[in-house]
């Protein structure tokens, strides 16, 4: 990995490089130089990204347009090749880029209070913000029909026709559970197609650990993993970090009684999202907030339930019904938004 280095335009020459972090798709190193001026190297995953140089160039536009904006905090700046590109195809034809290091902050992969749920929703709604002028059609689908719904829900079909694992005999409660809402998987692209919420510049990855926080404040500092920037829905950005951060229980426990909306970081969250880009967004978006929690968590646990059915082809699993214990806390978390629907709508109406 420290030869690669050597083809970016590094204060000087790299001293060390080693693994670091915990992401499970591209491989990622930290990288020193001679001045211990610290970089983030990376090897990116061409078989999850097919077309990397559309993607590189996504990050490029995205953080220049940002980097012409911000006004507090940071953003991810990319290092250039020496020849000038801002990513390097090695000799094995794998492809690797470099980013300046966020220095003196810390990445949570589980909020430690409210306020820093509410940190990462002031730097995802900032991020919507910055963007809000930038024309989201001129930008790659990174993962076409990423937040497509309904054809998650085809996907879904297709694998219960096939059931190739005839795992579908154990799992009639889910499947019965899915079939149930799925005519309301389309609400939110209806809206889209009818023009009532606009199509956004979207991170499409809103947890916790891609915003880092200072070390000292606790204060948001930078958005972090671009990779699936691209057309989308502000409220699934927003929906996708309640999925995952407002919910009481881990993604995969199987006590379902554990399994919650925790209203306080709904609110903390809805109030910091809002409070950096609520005047960017249009009634509709904001009205449909709560529908982006829901359809997000809801789009999850078809994803997981159709993985479990295909044979966990895709997501990465630790045992045998892994996925499908995603799936029922995901069904679960989507009976409990359910429950506290009239509260949810309230919430994000006293913040709007």
């Amino acid at each position: 990995m420290i030869n690669q280095a050597y083809e970016f335009k590094l204060e000087g020459k790299p001293i060390y490089c080693e693994r670091y972090g915990s992401g499970h798709i591209n491989e990622t190193y930290l990288l020193i130089d001679e001045y211990a001026r610290e970089y983030i190297l990376q090897k990116i995953n061409k078989s999850i990204f097919k077309n990397t140089e559309m993607l590189m160039k996504n990050i490029s536009a995205v953080t220049e347009h940002l980097n012409r904006k911000v006004t507090e905090g940071k953003v991810l700046t990319l290092v250039p090749t020496k020849k000038g590109e801002n990513f390097l195809i090695d000799e094995s034809g794998e492809y690797w880029r470099l980013y300046e290091f966020v220095c003196d902050s810390v990445c949570l992969n589980k909020a430690e209070s409210a306020d820093d749920f509410k940190e990462s929703a002031f730097a995802f709604g900032l991020f919507q913000k910055m963007l809000a002028d930038f024309p989201a059609e001129t930008l790659f689908e990174t993962i076409p029909d990423f937040h497509n719904t309904p054809k998650r829900f085809q996907a879904f079909h297709e694998a219960l026709k096939a059931d190739i694992c005839d795992r579908a005999a154990g799992v009639k409660a889910e499947i019965e559970f899915a079939l149930a809402n799925e005519n309301y998987a389309s609400t939110l692209m209806d809206l889209q197609n009818a023009n009532k919420i606009p199509l956004r510049v979207t991170h499409n990855d809103t947890k916790l650990n891609n915003v880092l926080l200072d070390r000292k404040t606790r204060k948001a500092v930078c958005v972090i993993d671009l990779d699936t920037v691209m057309p989308g829905l502000s409220v699934n950005d927003f929906g996708d970090s309640i999925r995952f951060g407002a919910s009481t229980a881990s993604e995969d426990e199987k006590d379902l009684s554990k399994v919650n909306l925790d209203l306080e970081y709904f609110e903390a969250y809805t109030n910091g999202f809002l409070s950096a880009c609520g005047k960017d967004l249009n009634k509709e978006e904001i009205s449909h907030l709560p529908d982006g929690a829901k359809m997000m968590t809801l789009e999850c646990g078809v994803r997981f339930l159709t993985d479990y059915l295909s044979g966990d082809t895709y997501f990465r699993i630790h045992y045998p019904e892994h996925n499908l214990d995603r799936c029922r806390t995901q069904f679960k978390l989507v009976q409990e938004m359910d429950k506290n629907w009239d509260k949810m709508q309230a919430i994000v109406k006293k913040y709007s």
